[in-house]
């Protein structure tokens, strides 16, 4: 049953291993963010996991910039590798398997971290609103992004 429905339906198949690689890439954006938070004022926190909810500090600005940073660089990693390996079939993943096709993986993606960096400081700075709730926000925004723009530029079949 599954493989019928890959079959009938290999864009759907894929954009569902897309989700799936970019859930574990923002797991680790996600993790890296919180820990860079942490680093920059451990004091303020009982425990760790007080940076995700419970504490009463608010970071700072430069603390939820540098974490979404880091946070963006790992995860980018993490997303390239996956992508190449479980998301893009074997004719669509030649050109990006090259040097150049990293750059332009990481051209694309510091696309989404621009967006990102601007976003986090447009939503948690200048309007207030909780560092996760903005990160949450963003993140399903350059998901689109991030399909959209790989699909299309650089794991596109020679046929389209």
């Amino acid at each position: 049953m599954i493989k019928r429905f890959i079959e009938k339906h290999p864009t759907l198949w894929e954009i569902f291993k897309f989700l799936v690689v970019g859930g574990g890439a923002t797991v680790v954006d996600f993790v890296t963010m919180s820990v860079v938070i942490y680093f920059f004022a451990p004091e303020n926190y009982q425990n760790f996991f007080q940076v995700f909810f419970g504490a009463e500090y608010t970071p700072t600005t430069i603390a939820t910039v540098t974490g979404t940073t880091i946070g963006f660089l790992v995860g980018l990693v993490f997303n390239y590798i996956f992508s190449l390996i479980f998301v893009f079939t074997a004719s669509d993943t030649s050109k990006a398997k090259t040097g150049g096709g990293f750059v332009v993986f990481a051209l694309l993606s510091s696309v989404g971290l621009l967006i990102h960096i601007v976003g986090m400081y447009v939503g948690y700075d200048l309007l207030g609103i909780n560092e996760w709730i903005v990160k949450i926000i963003l993140t399903l925004v350059v998901l689109v992004f991030n399909y959209v723009s790989r699909k299309y530029i650089l794991f596109r079949n020679k046929k389209q």
